[in-house]
């Protein structure tokens, strides 16, 4: 029985140290890349709002989010994920719609502009 009581606590250790280092590992993308200061604050909340709530994003901050970066735009997700007021918001979900914002952004910011 000692011997299942020092497993359980080995995986958990094992589990929160990985968490620990996801959350490092993330905080040094966004540092060692500038992500923070790449986006301004309208689009920041506009982008926010269309991955963790519901909404669009324009055509312009759709712009500052490639102009941001997939691995910025990741990290900052991720790390946003990590914050306990967002522990009730499925992952999987947020991240998946993180990727939905970004190839859409990307698409429309890669599409030819209509000829006028």
């Amino acid at each position: 029985m000692a011997s299942l009581n020092v497993s359980s606590v080995l995986v958990v250790l094992f589990l929160t140290c990985g968490a620990v280092m996801a959350a490092k590992e993330n905080d040094q993308i966004i540092k060692e890349n500038n992500c923070e200061s790449k986006m301004g604050l309208p689009c920041v909340l506009e982008a926010f709002t269309s991955i963790f709530n519901t909404g669009s994003i324009s055509n312009k901050c759709c712009g500052e989010l490639v102009v941001l970066g997939k691995v910025c735009h990741l990290a900052l997700v991720k790390r946003t994920l990590e914050n306990p007021l967002f522990k009730d918001l499925n992952p999987a979900t947020i991240i998946a719609k993180s990727i939905q914002t970004w190839n859409n952004c990307l698409a429309l910011i890669d599409s030819p502009s209509p000829s006028t």
